[in-house]
């Protein structure tokens, strides 16, 4: 399957991510996973041009969507869910060794009894109509976990700088940060929770020049409770900015953290609007 250039820039200009910028809780991560094949991509681009036609920054069912993608899975999973719909929302989904961590935060920042995490994925996450999270990408583009970049082979003059990550994000980012802060703005969601980040200072500068009269502070990591964070109020939004990911890293236990505990804590320090 070929990727077309108009739905590849539509969905790169637009696509923001999933659920509804109503949501009490935004998190955002660096990317989504996923992008190593053509087809993965494709079948991304093409129901997002076909269902959000209009050019305006666009969150999306991930439901409606992941029933058009693929799951090409390897292994024993492989037989199991024709569509990324049916790995994480189907009967027998796999839970998110992610997604259930950012479940957590949720729960504990509105100090929620924690639900049954497979269920609340399947049935409830990221939800549009509920409004209680989004999940935005501050990059567009999916991309595999071994960071590999499958965009280069693209033969597209107009979208030359997709030849190298760097290039790319060095494109991008100032547009998807302005329009992520312009939504923070309007919106005013409760928190903003922006992981697995680098390049903090150039995020904290972008913050800076838009909301001139905020200050960022930094909450020291607690070992496997809460990580390093570095947090601004912006007109009642409380904004959380980490270099740490809710998943494992190297599936070394020492690396994750309690997020439910950490949702806690920001709910317990936030100022309110």
């Amino acid at each position: 399957m070929l990727i077309r250039e108009d739905a590849l820039s539509h969905w790169m200009n637009n696509f923001y991510g999933y659920g509804s910028w109503d949501a009490n809780v935004w998190f955002v991560a660096f990317e989504e996973s996923g992008g190593d094949l053509p087809e993965d991509v494709a079948e991304r681009i093409n129901y997002f041009l076909k269902e959000h036609p209009q050019k305006k920054p666009a969150l999306c069912d991930i439901r409606a969507l992941y029933q058009q993608v693929g799951a090409r899975l390897e292994g024993p999973r492989a037989k199991k869910f024709a569509t990324l719909y049916d790995h994480r929302f189907g009967k027998g989904a796999v839970t998110h060794g992610g997604w259930k961590n950012l479940i957590a935060f949720s729960f504990g920042i509105r100090n929620r009894k924690l639900p049954d995490l497979s269920a609340y994925q399947k049935t409830k996450f990221v939800q549009p109509a509920a409004h209680q999270e989004a999940l935005i990408t501050l990059y567009p583009l999916p991309a595999p976990h071994n960071h590999a970049w499958y965009y280069s082979w693209l033969d597209i003059p107009q979208l030359s700088f997709l030849k190298s990550r760097k290039g790319y994000q060095e494109k991008v980012f100032p547009q998807r940060m302005q329009t992520i802060l312009k939504n923070i703005d309007s919106h005013k969601p409760g928190v903003v929770v922006m992981f697995g980040m680098n390049a903090i200072a150039e995020i904290k500068k972008s913050v800076l020049d838009f909301f001139p009269d905020a200050g960022f502070k930094t909450a020291k990591a607690v070992k496997l409770v809460t990580p390093q964070y570095h947090w601004a109020d912006l007109n009642g939004t409380r904004l959380v900015i980490t270099t740490q990911v809710p998943t494992l890293r190297h599936n070394r236990v020492e690396t994750g953290f309690d997020w439910f505990a950490f949702g806690k804590e920001v709910a317990g320090t936030r100022r309110q609007p």
